[in-house]
């Protein structure tokens, strides 16, 4: 395997993630930054709190198929013979990259999103599963309780408990994404946890402001 073995998928998954797929979308058809207004954050969550679902539900399915079409792309994009535990390497390179590109996009000025809806798409593309266990936690906690980020980071908890004991993957070297999963999502949501913590988060509603 050369360096562009690695370079290309990873390169081409932090572009893909790079697309400010919210931040488009509201300047463009509404002549709105998201990032200026809710949380700002450039996120569905945000777009649908903003803008409401017309505008979000689009950001959402596009930043889900950001994070599954850079998986799928990437074994297009090396030209060597790549052992299973060559490509599981490089594939977790890309699933980092792309969620770096949509948390520190180049084309929004390195202001971004959380990564969830775009980790979600990593997940399909490699853990498919496991990432509809985490989608239904993650839809379980949000029914009941309409705090997002509350519903993110269990997801994100419960997501390495799934590839661990219910559907082990190929190679050891994916059990390393999941556990950072795990990690991610937590840590990205550190002032949203302040606020759950404090009872001044907001809930989710699905009338634009």
């Amino acid at each position: 395997m050369n360096i562009f073995d690695i370079v290309l998928p990873v390169l081409a998954a932090y572009l893909l993630g790079s697309i400010p797929t919210a931040v488009w979308v509201g300047k463009f058809f509404y002549g709105v930054d998201v990032r200026s207004q809710g949380s700002g954050n450039a996120g569905a969550t945000n777009t649908i709190r903003v803008l409401g679902l017309k505008a979000g539900i689009p950001v959402l399915l596009i930043d889900v198929f950001k994070g599954y079409a850079a998986i799928a792309i990437a074994p297009w994009l090396v030209t060597a013979n790549l052992s299973e535990a060559g490509l599981a390497y490089v594939l977790l390179l890309v699933a980092a990259a792309v969620v770096i590109g949509h948390t520190f996009p180049l084309f929004a000025g390195f202001r971004g999103g959380k990564g969830v809806a775009t980790l979600l798409g990593v997940g399909f593309g490699l853990y498919l599963w496991a990432a509809l266990i985490a989608l239904g936690v993650f839809i379980l906690v949000l029914s009941v309780w309409r705090y997002v980020s509350l519903a993110s980071i269990t997801a994100g908890l419960s997501f390495p408990l799934s590839v661990f004991f219910l559907f082990p993957p190929p190679n050891w070297l994916y059990y390393i994404l999941a556990i950072a999963v795990a990690l991610f999502l937590p840590l990205t949501h550190r002032k949203n946890i302040m606020r759950l913590l404090q009872g001044t988060e907001s809930k989710l509603s699905f009338r634009k402001k």
